[in-house]
């Protein structure tokens, strides 16, 4: 009988171009049985929370405070140089900060990596509000908030909505670590036999490289997600976030995963073990 895999990923075009593969069994299983769920990512972090997946794609800031629980795979991230959130403001003129105690700041989600970076660099930020990320501009405009972190397509987009940048939180998190910026990853738990997480992690891994060598094949799959966008705008999603980290963290990508557990528990955030990145068996 087949082990059955309980699998959570985003509907985010990355994920599912990393994942076309597996979900269409164009991949060997290795004797697993995926039971594939698409959801937005801040749906699979409380899904991870309420133990509801074997694996699954989350937040690296719910990674931190998993880490008991969970390890990373070594494939299947989101990690990289100009990928990061954007601290924008409701006017260009706004001279205040997220800090200042009459002030309002949009994130787009308690646990994602976006709500951790404000976190971290702006530490005194008290008024926060939770909404989901394609709410946020439109707030931001509509002045029913002085701040907010946009993440995604809203990165390109802000200063044709008459919004002001404060600060690239990904820009500051490059100059102060040198290393890219950690996302999200797919983690699993600690629970699975290490063969079996062993086995998750080659399918994974052979699913993002059938990917990287076949582009287009993965297209109807992510169409059937992200129906408003053109290919193009697609692909350009792919292009900014799957790359060589996303097939293998390497050393690089688990250095940075290091610094940002780090830089999270000097901010009170996580538990006081780190995440750790899964080993395959020699």
């Amino acid at each position: 009988m087949n082990r059955p895999i309980e699998l959570g990923i985003s509907t985010c075009p990355n994920d599912t171009f990393a994942f076309h593969a597996l979900m269409n069994r164009l991949v060997d299983w290795r004797g697993l049985d995926f039971h594939v769920r698409l959801l937005d990512i801040q749906q699979l972090n409380d899904g991870l929370f309420r133990n509801e997946f074997d694996v699954a794609k989350t937040s690296f800031h719910a990674a931190l405070l998993l880490s008991e629980e969970t390890v990373v795979l070594p494939s299947g991230s989101a990690m990289g140089f100009g990928v990061g959130p954007l601290l924008l403001s409701a006017s260009p003129d706004d001279a205040g900060t997220p800090e200042d105690e009459n002030k309002t700041t949009l994130c787009p989600g308690e646990h994602t990596t976006a709500t951790l970076l404000l976190k971290i660099f702006h530490p005194k930020t008290v008024n926060i509000k939770q909404v989901v990320f394609s709410e946020i501009m439109p707030m931001l405009q509509q002045r029913e908030a002085d701040f907010g972190v946009c993440i995604h397509e809203g990165r390109f987009t802000w200063q044709d909505q008459g919004l002001g940048r404060v600060e690239d939180l990904g820009e500051r998190w490059e100059t102060e670590s040198t290393t890219p910026l950690p996302l999200g990853g797919i983690v699993a738990r600690r629970v699975l036999p290490a063969d079996v997480i062993a086995k998750v992690q080659q399918v994974i891994h052979e699913s993002i490289a059938f990917a990287m060598a076949n582009r287009d094949a993965a297209l109807p799959t992510m169409r059937k997600y992200a129906q408003e966008f053109s290919d193009d705008v697609l692909m350009k999603h792919v292009d900014l976030y799957v790359n060589d980290w996303t097939l293998d963290l390497g050393d690089v990508g688990r250095h940075a995963i290091t610094i940002l557990s780090r830089r999270a528990r000097e901010a009170g955030i996580g538990t006081e073990k780190a995440i750790e990145v899964f080993r395959m068996p020699t």
